[in-house]
C-alpha cells in the first residue's frame, strides 16, 4: 500500500489514529485574548509596583532618620564636652598652656598670680604611661596567639579559641580591678616592695582586658591576607614560618596596626579597673616610677565629677579633662582611618 493510504486525515475536531481530537488551532478558532484583558493585567501590575515603592521610601526613610539620630547623638556629644570643657579657659581665665603642662593639681587653691592649681600633665602622662605599657604587655601574645590559630592549627582557632576570648570580652571591669586587686598587687609587693599598687599593676590589669579586642582583630587580619600569597612563597621553597615572617604578617601589618590602636583607645579610656590598682588615692602627683602610686585622666574624673557644684572652677576643670581624653579618642580613631586607607592602597 502507499504511504498517502496511511496517513489519517487530521482535520479540527476530528479524532486522530489513536482516538484523540485534534484541538483547534487558537488562530483558526479566532480566541486569542479577551478584549481588555491586556489592560487588566497592566493594572494588577501597576498595584504591585506601587506597593513595592512605597516600601522602598519607607526603608529609606526609617533608615536615614536612624543614620540622622547616631549622627546627631555624636555632634551633641561632642559640643556638649567642648562646651562644658573651655569653661576653664572661657569663663575662669586658666592660660590653657598652665592647664596642659602643669604639673600641680589642686583647683580649690591659686599660686601667686592667682592661677588656680589645674595641671593635667601628670593625669595625661599616667594615662599614657599605663596605656602604652599595657599594649606592650598584650601584644606579643595577641601576635603569637593570633598566628597560631590562623596559620597552625585553625580548627582549634575556630572551635575553642575564639570562644574563649569572647568570654574574656564578656567579662565586667570590675572584676578585672578585683582580680588585679587581690592577686596582681599583692604579687607586685611580695616582689618589689612597696604597696604593689601603680603603673605596673594597672598596665597587667589593662593589658589582661584589651588581650581579647587585639587578639580578634588581629586574627581577622592574618586571616584576610589572600591565599596565593601563601602559595606563591611556598612554591619559591620557603618555609611555613619564612612565609609567615616575610610574607603573612607584612601583608597583614595594617590590620594589626589598626587592632594595636584600636587596644590603647580601650586602655586609655578605661576608669574602673584602673582606679582600683593605680593607688593615686585622689592626689595627683608626676609618675617617677612604675611602682609608684599615679594618677589618669578616668581616675581623676570618676572620683571627683560627683562631689563637685555646677559652675565651680573645679567642676570646669574636670570637663576640660573630660575634653582632652575626647580629642585623644578622636586622635587614636583618625590613625585607626589613616592605617585602613594606607592598607587598602597598597593592597589596590
Amino acid at each position: 500500500m502507499s504511504s498517502a493510504s496511511n496517513v489519517t486525515s487530521e482535520s479540527p475536531g476530528t479524532p486522530t489514529a489513536v482516538g484523540q481530537a485534534v484541538e483547534p488551532a487558537a488562530g483558526a478558532s479566532g480566541s486569542g485574548p479577551k478584549p481588555g484583558r491586556g489592560s487588566s493585567d497592566a493594572g494588577l501590575r501597576a498595584q504591585g509596583v506601587a506597593p513595592k515603592r512605597r516600601v522602598e521610601v519607607r526603608g529609606k526613610v526609617l533608615t536615614g532618620a536612624c543614620v540622622a539620630v547616631v549622627a546627631a547623638l555624636v555632634v551633641a556629644l561632642i559640643v556638649m564636652i567642648c562646651g562644658q570643657g573651655v569653661q576653664t579657659f572661657t569663663k575662669d581665665g586658666v592660660p590653657f598652656s598652665k592647664f596642659l603642662f602643669g604639673t600641680a593639681w589642686n583647683p580649690t587653691r591659686t599660686d601667686a598670680d592667682g592661677v588656680p592649681y589645674v595641671g593635667a600633665l601628670p593625669m595625661i602622662a599616667g594615662s599614657f604611661s599605663v596605656t602604652l605599657l599595657s599594649c606592650l604587655f598584650a601584644l606579643p601574645f595577641a601576635l603569637g596567639s593570633s598566628i597560631f590559630v590562623v596559620e597552625v592549627a585553625p580548627r582549634f582557632g575556630t572551635r575553642i579559641f575564639r570562644p574563649v576570648t569572647e568570654v574574656l570580652v564578656g567579662i565586667p571591669s570590675v572584676v578585672f580591678g578585683m582580680i588585679g586587686l587581690y592577686v596582681i598587687v599583692p604579687l607586685i609587693r611580695s616582689i618589689v616592695g612597696g604597696t604593689g599598687y601603680g603603673i605596673m599593676s594597672a598596665s597587667i590589669v589593662l593589658a589582661v582586658m584589651i588581650l581579647p579586642t587585639v587578639t580578634s582583630l588581629s586574627i581577622d587580619a592574618i586571616a584576610s591576607v589572600p591565599e596565593s600569597y601563601r602559595e606563591g612563597s611556598l612554591g619559591l621553597g620557603c618555609t611555613r614560618w619564612q612565609t609567615i615572617v616575610h610574607v603573612v604578617l607584612p601583608s597583614a601589618l595594617p590590620g594589626i596596626l589598626t587592632a594595636i590602636v584600636l587596644g590603647m583607645t580601650r586602655a586609655f579610656g578605661e576608669a574602673l579597673a584602673v582606679q582600683m590598682v593605680i593607688g593615686s588615692g585622689g592626689a595627683s602627683v608626676m609618675p617617677t616610677s612604675l611602682f609608684k602610686a599615679a594618677t589618669t585622666l578616668t581616675s581623676v574624673i570618676t572620683m571627683n565629677i560627683g562631689n563637685q557644684a555646677q559652675g565651680t572652677l573645679y567642676y570646669d576643670a574636670l570637663w576640660s579633662l573630660a575634653m582632652v581624653l575626647l580629642v585623644m579618642s578622636l586622635l587614636f580613631i583618625l590613625i585607626v582611618r589613616l592605617i585602613g586607607r594606607k592598607g587598602s592602597v597598597k593592597n589596590d
